[in-house]
């Protein structure tokens, strides 16, 4: 293999070009990334970024020394349109033509929207420029801001912009943010942050539609109830949607990412796909431990030609609001049963195990790194495969 291009600068994206230099691929490295900038870390983007307590520098994934030593080819500020040539060709933006002999897909995925006119005001997160275009929105003094979407980032933003001293409501559909991944008990106590720091929390009902002002800026929004919360910023956060439209026609699968097996490999065995574009072995994971683990693995998998290693892992992700971390691994049914092994609840500080059948499948952390971690490292051992 000569050639390997890696589309997407991403976090995925960097992972796999350095796992491709460690397993001693020496051959041509090109990296395409529609932003123009190098990959950087996006978490800090909804908290300290925001909140201007940490600059753009502090973001990179790697310096000039690593990126000197990687010896890749950067095309930033370019975008790829397709895969022609069953996969041994990278079509961009204005025509030009990439000839390699692998590809690692790591264009990862876009915020969705709501309909309906843009307006000033109006601000999803997921770039570099989408938090500055925030930050200096916030910086025109306190105002009313309204965070549709009371997921993670959604739940961070809000963490932000009450720390900066906005009046800040969180609009949920589901009659509790993260009632899914984390069950009725555990998303109401997690939910009780918002209002342990002045942040209202309105639930059960979506949003209708975005009000503007004559000046085309957003002032309010509608919700689905008929009710109208006054806005003078307003932040999405719905969701996101995985960028593979650029590979329709490719010969790959897609459905809800590109489809892979439990390996990140594509049918075509000379293209893999890893971070948030990627369905691996029937499931899209969109955290960053999951980006980090699925490069190596797929580095390797399109190095051998085909699927030498799988990618086991136990779901991980955490987050930062109002002060408290919170972290949840494994894999939680509706049917588990949940309690609290050590800490309190009221004193936002537990550790939580969710059982099943006498066994633990996913443990949640308020302020308990430390065992949580511990607990995390015993569920990662027992998904591994057993030697022999």
């Amino acid at each position: 293999m000569r050639t390997v291009t890696v589309v997407g600068a991403s976090l995925a994206g960097l992972y796999a070009a350095r796992a491709l230099r460690s397993q001693g691929f020496e051959g041509r490295l090109v990296i395409v990334g529609d932003e123009h900038h190098r990959p950087y870390d996006r978490p800090p983007l909804s908290k300290d970024f925001l909140k201007g307590e940490t600059g753009q520098e502090q973001l990179a994934l790697a310096d000039a020394e690593e990126v000197a030593e990687l010896d890749a080819e950067w095309l930033l500020g370019t975008r790829a349109a397709g895969l022609a040539d069953a996969g041994r060709s990278v079509l961009l933006e204005g025509g030009r033509a990439l000839a390699t002999d692998g590809v690692v897909l790591a264009t990862g995925a876009t915020p969705r929207r709501l309909p309906g006119p843009e307006l000033a005001g109006v601000h999803t997160l997921r770039t570099l420029d989408d938090a500055q275009a925030l930050r200096d929105d916030l910086a025109r003094g306190p105002g009313r801001v309204v965070v549709i979407g009371g997921g993670f980032i959604g739940a961070e933003v809000a963490s932000s912009c009450a720390a900066l001293g906005h009046d800040v409501t969180v609009v949920e559909a589901a009659p509790l943010p993260l009632l899914p991944q984390l069950g009725e008990e555990m998303a109401g106590i997690c939910a009780a942050l918002h209002g342990d720091h002045g942040v209202a929390l309105v639930t059960g009902t979506g949003v209708a539609a975005l009000e503007g002002g004559d000046g085309g800026r957003v002032d309010g929004v509608r919700l689905a109830d008929g009710r109208l919360l006054p806005a003078d910023t307003v932040v999405v956060g719905i969701g996101v949607r995985p960028n593979t439209d650029w590979l329709a026609g490719s010969g790959l699968a897609l459905d809800d990412g590109v489809v892979t097996d439990a390996g990140c490999v594509t049918a075509l065995p000379h293209v893999v796909a890893v971070g948030d574009v990627a369905r691996v072995g029937g499931a899209r994971t969109e955290h960053w431990t999951s980006a980090t683990e699925q490069a190596a693995v797929a580095a390797q998998n399109l190095l051998a030609g085909g699927t030498v290693r799988e990618h086991r892992s136990v779901p991980y992700f955490w987050s930062d609001q109002y002060g408290v971390r919170i972290q949840f691994a494994g894999r939680r049914l509706p049917t588990d049963t949940v309690r609290i092994v050590e800490g309190s609840p009221d004193d936002r500080s537990f550790l939580a195990a969710y059982e099943r059948d006498g066994r633990t499948t996913a443990v949640l952390a308020l302020n308990r790194p430390r065992p949580f971690m511990k607990q995390r490292r015993e569920m990662v051992r027992a998904a591994q495969p057993v030697a022999g």
